[in-house]
């Protein structure tokens, strides 16, 4: 039998929707080679290295009447040029240029008849660079447990390892018979499916839903932020299908250097910046920010030590814990110190009591029901997001050493988060060899000024430096 995408991977596809397309984005840019790079070297590169994700060349296929969960086949009809495109700007291409094009890029759903994943090579950036620009479902990969596309491709030196040949031949096609009898052998095996599926059937669905809250109400009891309502900002509005996007980068040892001054940790500092620039254009906007105005974030977390950072040895090496911490961010302070002390206080607070929502948490939230019933909680679950935080916040550590791409070397990178229901603000950042790089996905109505608040980290961060010795 196929392999089940599981009730946390099934959520986001019966997440989506057109105004919330369920991927995950990242945009590398590189320096071209001497001996040149362009799309078949891109093509050539991927073909080598795919047998490293072999999600990559599968698709979902549902199960008849959506009587379990979705299964993962293999495509027999995989077109290695239908997902691996290129794409040029009129030279010499401008950032701004690049952003519109990922703007447009991230707004389109990718297609659920195909593998669910993109990749465009960019050309005709200015100073001879590239970009590559990824598209990734979340069903596929979750960033932190398991390897996205855009990280086989990179080697640690100009000299691409050597890969083995591999024939690869699609697996049959299971028939909707097939799919039916794993569904009831699985829910055999799970005889609370059954209990939930008679009830929905019978109608009397109040009894399953009121599972569904039991557990929420368990998640959520473990995070004590969550029992208020999220802020109102301009931040939470009905978002649109069409995103704006835009970047900002800095030195990584700047934020090492208000670390040790303050002691804290390099996290602390970033989200004391995001609040900073936060607070500054609500400002530029008019709206109103009062001394105990906040913002509230969502902040997942990889969990692990100082050990874990990847190392040369250990690239494309990440760990497989993560959880996500609510934290009011002090948006009406305006002395930067005091930002970074709440900051690095509530994050205290947060780890050393373990008041988190822990990633496994939410995946057994899904497990019990019924794939039809899970649909209707996932969506649920969406319209609740804008009650409990404002946006998402991810930071996730890089490596600090160069990376290359079949002898291209990585020179920046930077994270697209999608944006949930009611949310017109996502922000990602990454650390790579010695850079802080922000991506900031927005909704093109509701943020028009998106490039102004990207802006504004650099004066955030400088604020800051101002404390340094």
């Amino acid at each position: 039998m196929p392999p089940r995408l599981s009730a946390l991977d099934a959520s986001f596809l019966y997440l989506e929707s057109p105004s919330t397309p369920m991927h995950v984005g990242a945009v590398s840019i590189f320096r071209r080679p001497r001996g040149g790079f362009d799309y078949d070297r891109l093509v050539d590169l991927v073909e080598q290295r795919i047998a490293l994700v072999p999600r990559y060349r599968q698709k979902v296929r549902y199960v008849p009447g959506n009587l379990a969960r979705p299964v993962w086949i293999d495509d027999p009809d995989f077109d290695i040029a239908y997902h691996v495109r290129r794409s040029a700007l009129p030279k010499p291409g401008s950032e701004e240029q690049l952003t519109e094009l990922v703007a447009r890029l991230m707004s389109r759903q990718l297609d659920h008849t195909r593998p669910l994943w993109e990749m465009y090579l960019v050309e005709g950036l200015a100073q001879g660079r590239i970009a590559i620009v990824t598209k990734t479902h979340q069903a596929m990969v979750d960033g932190i447990s398991a390897i996205d596309i855009g990280q086989v491709i990179l080697d640690v030196s100009p000299e691409p390892r050597e890969m083995p040949e591999e024939l690869w031949m699609p697996r049959p096609e299971p028939s909707n018979a097939e799919l039916l009898l794993g569904a009831v052998a699985d829910a055999v095996a799970q005889p609370g499916e059954i209990i939930d599926n008679v009830r929905v059937a019978a109608g009397d669905a109040l009894a399953t839903v009121n599972k569904i809250a039991g557990a929420a109400g368990k998640l959520f009891s473990i995070a004590w932020t969550a029992s208020r309502p999220a802020p109102g900002t301009p931040l939470n509005v009905e978002i649109s299908t069409q995103r704006r996007f835009a970047v900002a980068r800095a030195e990584l040892e700047d934020y090492r250097r208000v670390r040790a001054a303050h002691g804290c940790s390099v996290n602390d500092v970033v989200l004391s910046v995001i609040a900073g620039a936060l607070r500054n254009w609500l400002l530029s906007r008019g709206e109103p920010v009062t001394p105990s105005s906040t913002v509230r974030a969502m902040v997942p977390l990889s969990v692990r030590g100082e050990a874990d950072v990847p190392s040369s040895a250990t690239a494309g090496t990440l760990g497989n814990r993560v959880s996500s911490f609510l934290v009011d961010l002090p948006v009406g302070e305006p002395s930067p110190v005091v930002r970074l002390h709440h900051v690095t206080h509530a994050m205290r607070e947060h780890t050393s009591s373990g008041q988190s929502v822990g990633a496994d948490t939410l995946v057994r939230i899904g497990g019990f029901a019924p794939p039809t019933l899970h649909a209707l909680g996932a969506r649920a679950a969406s319209g609740f997001s804008k009650r409990i935080f404002n946006l998402v916040v991810t930071n996730v550590p890089g490596p600090q050493f160069p990376l290359y791409a079949a002898g291209a070397r990585m020179l920046e990178m930077f994270p697209v988060v999608p944006l949930a229901k009611g949310q017109a603000l996502a922000i990602g950042l990454t650390s790579y060899d010695g850079g802080v790089y922000y991506g900031f996905n927005g909704d093109r109505d509701a943020m028009h000024d998106l490039d102004v608040l990207a802006g504004l980290v650099h004066e955030s961060l400088d604020e800051l430096l101002t404390t340094v010795a």
